[in-house]
């Protein structure tokens, strides 16, 4: 199961689709020009059903193969919306809109995902129902969850999920995947430090918030290095510190820390989260100060399904030959989780090549490794549902 031709003479169409997302990029829910653009394309192709407004501004298109009857019903999914960046790639379609780009990549996911779906249209060379899964609101909002609490599951009866994302430093058109967690957990905590403010040169008639939150930020460290299992994998970065004060002589009365906490272990995610507030509520009463956290839970662990990831690796190795399956999870976070929560399915990497990282305001989703993509996607849905 090679590239398919299909795609390469799809390739021009495909590409015209990426870089018009990629000039007009909308954030989080707010994609309705993206969203109405899809659903006007998935239509032209031949849908049996479009259905817009799905966990706010997502789109779901059904497709059925050559049964009348349902049969296996297969989801596949890609994100649609960009970042608050500003964009710095100097390219002819750089974003339009002052402040936001496409620096993930989702243009080219939304682009290779219709392209799978006008494929699917035209041949409908499995025997079955194919589910395409546009969905807003990755970058933070929880777009996946919003779509899954709008019953996209149980709406139309998803049996397997199947999501991808490029990759920069992989070579284009390769891909890499494994089974297990792919990608960690992803929690956010805040701390607020409250003490005595008052005059620099008179720190004794204070209780020093600076020097308690510093204190705080170094020993936060010590919940990974001397609480989680050195086996297992967590991160804890303070991201942020603002206080209620911007004079050079003045002690704050409040300091704020933000920051990040991730793991790819429900256990290990339990101690995070209490190893935090423990940490920060001590030290600041050992300096005789108050901390108060408030710590949220946000996107679960992307966990790959081991059979579905034999599946999505095969579909793979036709396409590209040899791919990458042993490599190591990531500490980011992806709400494709949330539908691999409901259902098996596996999440996949596909070569960007060696382009600037994802989040980085020269980033650029290479068009080159689009039609390995869509013929990933139209790939999975043939071998899962194979026509008589």
């Amino acid at each position: 199961m090679p590239v398919k031709n299909r795609f390469a003479e799809l390739l021009p169409e495909i590409t015209a689709w990426r870089r018009d997302f990629h000039e007009n990029p909308e954030l989080l829910y707010e994609v309705h020009r993206t969203a109405g653009l899809v659903a006007e394309l998935l239509r032209e192709f031949g849908c049996d059903e479009v259905t817009e407004g799905v966990g706010r501004t997502g789109v779901v298109g059904v497709i059925r193969g050559k049964s009348d009857t349902m049969g296996r019903v297969v989801g596949l999914r890609a994100d649609m919306d960009a970042l608050p960046i500003i964009e710095k790639t100097g390219l002819p379609y750089a974003s339009k809109v002052p402040g936001k780009m496409h620096a993930c990549g989702h243009d080219g996911h939304t682009a290779m995902l219709l392209g799978a779906a006008k494929y699917l249209a035209e041949t409908r060379n499995f025997d079955g129902t194919a589910v395409v899964i546009f969905q807003p609101a990755e970058e933070g909002g929880g777009g996946g969850l919003a779509m899954v609490q709008d019953g996209l599951v149980d709406r139309w009866k998803i049996q397997e999920f199947y999501g991808m994302h490029n990759m920069p430093g992989l070579p284009v058109g390769s891909f890499s995947i494994k089974p297990g967690p792919m990608m960690a957990a992803a929690d956010q905590f805040d701390i607020t430090v409250t003490g005595t403010g008052g005059h620099a040169a008179k720190p004794h008639d204070c209780i020093d918030t600076t020097l308690t939150a510093a204190q705080i930020i170094v020993a936060l460290q010590s919940v990974v290095a001397r609480n989680i299992d050195p086996l297992k994998n967590a991160v804890i970065s303070v991201c942020v510190v603002s206080t209620d004060s911007t004079a050079h002589n003045v002690i704050p009365q409040v300091v704020t820390l933000r920051g990040t906490a991730r793991s790819l272990d429900a256990g290990v995610r339990d101690q995070l989260e209490e190893g935090i507030t423990r940490v920060a509520t001590h030290m600041a009463a050992a300096m005789g100060a108050v901390a108060e956290v408030n710590y949220e839970r946000g996107y679960p662990v992307t966990m790959n399904d081991e059979q579905a990831t034999e599946w999505a690796a095969e579909v793979a190795q036709g396409i590209a030959g040899d791919i990458k399956t042993d490599m190591e999870p990531m500490m980011g976070g992806e709400d494709f989780s949330y539908m691999l929560n409901e259902r098996p399915g596996a999440y996949i990497w596909v070569g960007n090549g060696d382009t600037a990282m994802v989040h980085h305001p020269a980033y650029n989703f290479t068009d080159e490794a689009i039609p390995a993509g869509s013929s990933w996607y139209a790939g999975m849905i043939e071998a899962r549902m194979p026509a008589a």
